[in-house]
């Protein structure tokens, strides 16, 4: 079936109609974390983004089955768990208890399904043997290895051909390799490792195997989307194409989505660089919605750059909001509103978030000019379920302001006097012209720049910036 959501395909480098096996139901599968660490910025995006997503699919289709697993079994785990002297489960609980803590404070939905990869052993081993019941794969020293010349669209995911790959790129060659591009299904366990038993011996899983495993299980041999960060597209899920689509013969995902990196201050994240970003520490910073409305002011396909100035600008932009309703607290919402047209079309639009912020603005401006107190039910009522679809104002307003004033950072303009002057005058304009929507726009760039706009009923005047007000 054929949805009125059109998202961008990887695979057909192109925005398609999302297409679904069932026209009452769809299923989506995402790619979580390893959990050996605690979750950084960059481990939320994918969560935020793909949270919008599922909100968005909710209200589309009768049935969502969204998955996202924990990865609990990895060398980073285990190298974590010998150091400590503890199993890895010490460390997987403790970091997937503090994954969930961080994501619900980001407002992020709790998927309808987390599976972890040490839950489905017997479903893995199972699969490894398909593969090689059908000549994909063979065992060799202990190993079980998937033979890439067997799947003849290996690389169409990536775009990368089997050729090039092998003359240009760093392979792992091992002896028991029949061909260089082969990747390992399952390894040999040491008794220092964690490790199961199998017809090729005690050893625990590849990675990729994991997630074509789990998908299997939960969600079939053909899934509608899957997710996941750019840099996952090879070799994680080019491998899992080449395992899904051989073990069972058929389509192994309709639609894949990928989300762009994060950087910081315009570098790569890195430990070497000291600039790798805690969920949990910026959440110290700021409140929790304001860090996932930064997250999403960037179209999900696009680099986003995390820097102080976005993050100011997303606190003011949900103090103005939460301020408008704060002054309508005592107004109940008209029942039964359905969402704004314009956001549905502008989010099943490649789930356009951006292009969805500012219509949010048009609404709030809505809100503001009403007259009676029945259009502000109705407009509030629009404002607040249209929101919802993105996870922003579903707090209590004042609640929201007082979290937002806490701990504002104060900020140096980034902007000369004379390029806020010009500014202020084209907003001041487009006041007068009664377009909302561009004043919105012109006071978030100031808001951005450190520079807190105050519209008085002598005139509009700036200040720096030194605490979020309502």
């Amino acid at each position: 079936m054929s949805s009125s959501i059109r998202l961008y395909n990887t695979l057909a480098r192109a925005k398609e109609p999302l297409q679904t096996e069932r026209p009452d139901r769809v299923t989506m599968y995402v790619c979580g974390p390893t959990v050996y660490d605690y979750a950084h910025i960059g481990n939320a995006r994918p969560a935020v983004v793909f949270d919008v997503l599922a909100r968005l699919l909710r209200y589309d289709y009768p049935q969502v089955v969204y998955a996202r697993n924990f990865t609990d079994v990895d060398d980073k785990i285990n190298a974590a768990a010998k150091a400590a002297g503890v199993p890895i489960c010490f460390i997987t609980e403790r970091y997937i208890d503090a994954y969930h803590a961080d994501m619900e404070a980001l407002g992020v939905q709790t998927p309808d399904l987390e599976p972890r990869v040490t839950e489905h052993i017997p479903a893995i081993v199972a699969l490894i043997q398909t593969l090689v019941a059908r000549g994909h794969a063979y065992a060799e020293q202990g190993h079980v290895l998937f033979h890439v010349p067997s799947y003849p669209d290996y690389g169409r995911l990536s775009g990368h051909r089997p050729e090039d790959m092998i003359a240009g790129a760093r392979v792992d060659v091992a002896p028991y390799k029949r061909d260089p591009l082969d990747f390992v299904l399952w390894k040999p366990s040491t008794p220092d490792f964690p490790g199961w038993d199998s017809p090729w011996g005690r050893g625990r899983p590849g990675w990729h195997i994991e997630c074509s495993a789990m998908i299997g299980q939960h969600l079939g041999h053909t899934i509608d989307i899957h997710g996941g960060g750019q840099d996952l597209i090879f070799p994680h899920h080019e491998n899992e194409i080449a395992q899904g689509t051989c073990a069972h013969g058929t389509l192994y995902c309709r639609t894949w989505v990928h989300n762009s990196f994060v950087t910081v201050d315009g570098r790569k994240m890195s430990k070497s660089l000291g600039n790798v970003l805690l969920v949990r520490d910026l959440l110290d910073q700021a409140p929790g919605e304001a860090i996932r409305l930064a997250l999403l002011s960037a179209h999900y396909r696009h680099p986003l750059d995390w820097n102080a100035q976005r993050l100011a600008s997303a606190r003011q932009i949900l103090a103005r909001f939460y301020a408008s309703l704060d002054k309508i607290e005592h107004i109940t919402p008209v029942p039964g509103i359905a969402p704004d047209a314009e956001v549905l079309d502008i989010l099943g639009n490649d789930l356009n978030v951006p292009g969805a912020l500012a219509r949010l603005h048009v609404l709030l401006a809505a809100l503001d000019n009403a007259d009676t107190d029945t259009e502000r039910a109705q407009a509030k009522a629009r404002l607040l379920i249209s929101a919802n679809l993105l996870g922003l104002l579903q707090q209590a307003p004042r609640v929201a302001l007082e979290a937002l004033r806490v701990s504002a950072p104060r900020l140096a303009p980034s902007l000369g006097e004379d390029r806020i002057g010009s500014l202020m005058a084209e907003r001041e304009h487009a006041r007068k012209q009664r377009d909302f929507a561009r004043a919105d726009a012109l006071r978030d760039e100031l808001a951005a720049a450190g520079i807190l706009v105050r519209d008085t009923p002598q005139g509009s005047t700036w200040a720096v910036a030194e605490k979020v007000s309502a």
